[in-house]
């Protein structure tokens, strides 16, 4: 009954075992869009800067300009080119550590060591105003979501300034911080709000309509706070430092919502991305960016908790930026490398829009009418791709039958086993092996075996018991193999001689497994250790 049944198999037969592999998974639709972001072949940006890229923003006015901001310069790109537009170096007296585009994109706002803020005209590169009060470096400032006459600063005096611009004058002093104030950001539904992060942990979230009553509202991050940047809704805020990242719910009272410790080292800085376009369903799925000094950036979906994509970089990372219209990813390096990806486009989506990423309107070629004189007008619709309603007809494969599946077709049981061992391909011996257990054949054939095919058995589980792979179905036959033989093993020195192999192989393998089990728990804590650093 067993080979009436096994008749109806499939041939060939394959190995039901598979290699297990942490890379072996399909990556993701979003993985995918992550890793479309390509530097264009035609567009040569200078790779190198003078230093460390201290801070990264974009224009939110379109074509949405980026500048960076490094040693004493800030550097505007063309957001269409991806090339140097501006270079702005004459105001600054020392290295500039941020800054920030007003709402029309008109005008930027930078801070450096020296304790000044600038606010300057980004074509004509003359400062406008010069904002003086700080008396340690500047190492945050930002304008308001919509308003043009203020901003506010924080530096290492631990103080957070809020300046009117039209009068140089500073508007209030912000005290509460115990340590250096190295972040902040404003509240994307009101200019009254904003929040900032200090090196003694605490992150305070300010109103300047009640300013007498001090922050409205304080939660403490745990480690010094190197980035803060609000969510898009309002409500939630996004905090970096130490290898963590921390989400917190501003309506619910300052309550930690999420911790994302997926970084090895110190996260220098973070920024929320969106996924599609500016309009429609996809542009509600937003993403925090995270970059590190450990040279990743990793991708994590807040509103699922998880960290969705991750990608490396050779150098420590210490800015990154997203541009609104989804387009443009640039991230900083220390050694003053700047990484700027755009988003490939497909043919499709360029025709809507009119041009590819920028670079102007896509001129469709015209084809050449195809006439019976021309080779491709007997190779037309070769490739192409059917339509709902269409029937297909494919041509079925001719399928390659090896030696051992025509004797299994046969049930020439211990034929095809001795086809497979001569053959010298383990996957194709195991899956003969499978075939013969589920058809009940497997022992049957061992106990039919000459010395000489027993030999080469016993040669076979040696060289492939202990591969990982097939170490679980080899063991357990390799120890029937031995009970059902052993006499005609004994009387036999090369047989013995294979079983000694065989002996010395397993031992060989339960001592290299022990030490790595060793090594593991060394390794382990150790590890442990560093992730807390």
């Amino acid at each position: 009954m067993a080979e009436t049944q096994s008749i109806a198999r499939t041939f060939p037969v394959k190995p039901k075992l598979k290699p297990t592999s942490a890379n072996s998974s399909t990556p993701t639709l979003e993985s995918k869009y992550w890793k479309s972001f390509k530097t264009p072949k035609e567009i040569q940006t200078p790779q190198t800067l003078v230093s460390s890229i201290n801070s990264i923003v974009f224009s939110p006015t379109s074509p949405h300009d980026f500048a960076a901001a490094h040693s004493a310069t800030v550097s505007i790109f063309s957001g269409k080119t991806l090339e140097p537009k501006t270079t702005i170096s004459s105001a600054f007296r020392d290295t500039v550590t941020s800054a920030s585009f007003r709402s029309d994109g008109r005008l930027i706002a930078a801070g450096d060591l020296s304790g000044a803020v600038q606010v300057l005209d980004p074509k004509s590169r003359v400062p406008l105003r010069r904002l003086r009060g700080h008396t340690r470096p500047v190492r945050v400032v930002r304008y308001p979501r919509v308003d043009k006459l203020h901003l506010f600063s924080g530096g290492d005096d631990a103080i957070v300034k809020y300046w009117d611009i039209t009068t140089e004058s500073k508007i209030y002093d912000l005290l509460g911080h115990k340590d250096y104030v190295r972040c902040g950001d404003a509240s994307p539904v009101s200019d009254d709000m904003f929040v900032s992060g200090s090196y003694d942990h605490t992150v305070k979230v300010w109103d300047v309509r009640v300013m007498n009553s001090g922050a409205v509202m304080e939660f403490d991050h745990g480690k010094p706070v190197e980035d803060v940047i609000y969510l898009p809704s309002g409500g939630l805020v996004a905090t970096a430092g130490g290898n963590s990242v921390k989400i917190w719910d501003i309506l619910g009272g300052g309550k930690l919502l999420c911790t994302m410790e997926s970084h090895n080292k110190t996260v220098t800085s973070i920024c929320v991305g969106k996924i599609g376009k500016e309009s429609g369903e996809e542009a509600q799925q937003y993403r925090i960016l995270s970059v590190a000094l450990d040279g990743y950036m990793k991708v994590f979906d807040y509103a699922k908790f998880k960290i969705t994509h991750s990608m490396r970089f050779p150098n420590p990372l210490m800015s990154v930026g997203f541009s609104p219209d989804c387009s443009t990813r640039v991230i900083g390096a220390s050694n003053g490398t700047l990484y700027i990806g755009r988003r490939k486009v497909k043919e499709s989506e360029s025709m809507e829009l009119g041009d590819v990423g920028g670079f102007g309107p896509v001129e469709v070629p015209r084809r050449r009418v195809l006439r019976p004189s021309y080779y491709r007008y007997f190779q037309r619709g070769q490739n192409e791709k059917p339509s709902e309603w269409d029937y297909l007809i494919k041509k079925p494969k001719k399928i390659k039958v090896t030696e051992h599946d025509k004797l299994l077709k046969k049930f020439m049981h211990k034929e095809a086993l001795l086809a497979a061992l001569n053959g010298k391909n383990p996957e194709n011996v195991v899956a003969v092996m499978e075939e013969l257990v589920a058809r009940k054949k497997l022992m049957r054939c061992v106990s039919n075996l000459e010395t000489e095919e027993l030999g080469l058995l016993l040669k076979f589980l040696q060289r492939y018991s202990t591969m990982p792979r097939f170490s679980r179905f080899l063991m357990g036959l390799t120890k029937k193999v031995v009970e059902m033989r052993a006499e005609d093993i004994k009387s036999s020195d090369e047989l013995r001689g294979d079983i000694r192999n065989l002996k010395r192989d397993v031992e060989e393998e339960i001592r290299l497994q022990q030490t790595l089990l060793q090594i593991q728990g060394i390794v382990t804590p150790l590890l442990k250790i560093a992730g807390r650093r």
